[in-house]
């Protein structure tokens, strides 16, 4: 019998008019939206279907947006009867929604986690300027060691595919450190981002993260194992997970261990369960030539092939 992951994108993959097709099919997405414009106070929903996408870039902004387009799509899946998961995982903000389809957050929690998260980490990036890279065509070794020899603040944020690694930090220092890597034969892209993602420059709102988090939520037991970013490890204990949850601010992303985790564990089926097709890419990189399933469900169109190839 096949195994699933869902898979939840993270910032980065907004795009004008998501959610829009659910919400215009099932009233419990609409209801979803309802609720999610009444936490965040603000039309999320009018951003995510309409634009502008200056607007819906912005941080504080496209957590929640993001966030709310891939709930609204768990929720699209549920409505049509598509096969649940077996493990769930999220890239970055992505974990907040993992959690949910795990039943450890309800859908009111996690965005309100999310419109903190996003909240204390835009406050953070004004304080603490900062850039990231993607550094193509080195390991994560290779990267590791170049970043370690750059005096100043830079650290691996994401190990996205075994030679995709973005680093963050000081413009300086991530600078400096996108120049060696130009010069070992690797391609550096500056990132449009507006902060040092999965850096040490996040401290304090990682801090004010978990003190928030302590205070106003506790997880519940998962009915399924989550891979939570920082340890890319099967977990289902509610205390790690929420540990997990106040250390990712800081830590860097590791995705490429997460999948390898999942497919050690059995599974063959990888559900991108929110806006565009970001992650499928990255699994088909990280696995290669493998018999793995892919699917991207973010639209109807997504969804109707999914729950096709399911029966």
């Amino acid at each position: 019998m096949e195994k699933i992951a869902y898979l939840f994108p993270g910032q980065g993959s907004q795009a004008v008019g998501m959610g829009l097709e659910f919400h215009q099919e099932y009233d419990e997405v609409r209801e979803f939206f309802d609720m999610v414009d009444e936490v965040c106070k603000k039309r999320i929903s009018r951003l995510c279907f309409s634009g502008p996408m200056e607007e819906l870039t912005r941080t504080a902004i496209c957590q929640p947006a993001v966030a709310a387009a891939s709930l609204a799509a768990l929720v699209a899946i549920q409505k049509a009867g598509g096969p649940p998961p077996d493990f769930a995982a999220g890239h970055s903000l992505g974990e907040y929604a993992a959690l949910c389809a795990a039943g450890a957050l309800d859908r009111e929690a996690t965005m309100r986690l999310v419109r903190r998260r996003g909240e204390l980490m835009h406050a953070d990036a004004v304080a603490h300027s900062g850039v990231m890279y993607a550094i193509v065509g080195l390991s994560i070794d290779e990267v590791r060691d170049l970043v370690s020899g750059v005096e100043g603040r830079v650290a691996v944020a994401n190990h996205n595919t075994p030679t995709q690694v973005v680093i963050s930090g000081t413009a300086q220092a991530v600078e400096k450190a996108a120049q060696l890597a130009k010069k070992a034969g690797a391609r550096e892209i500056p990132l449009a981002v507006s902060g040092p993602w999965h850096s040490e420059l996040m401290a304090r709102a990682a801090k004010e993260f978990a003190s928030y988090l302590d205070h106003h939520y506790t997880l519940e037991k998962p009915s399924i194992p989550v891979v939570p970013n920082v340890t890319a490890t099967p977990e289902t204990d509610p205390a790690v997970l929420a540990e997990c949850l106040k250390k990712q601010i800081t830590s860097p992303v590791l995705w490429v261990d997460s999948i390898r985790a999942l497919r050690e564990a059995g599974v063959d089926t990888f559900v991108e369960v929110g806006p565009r097709r970001v992650l499928t890419g990255l699994v088909k990189k990280i696995l290669g030539k493998d018999d793995s399933k892919l699917f991207s469900v973010g639209d109807m169109k997504g969804l109707e092939a999914w729950i096709s190839a399911s029966t």
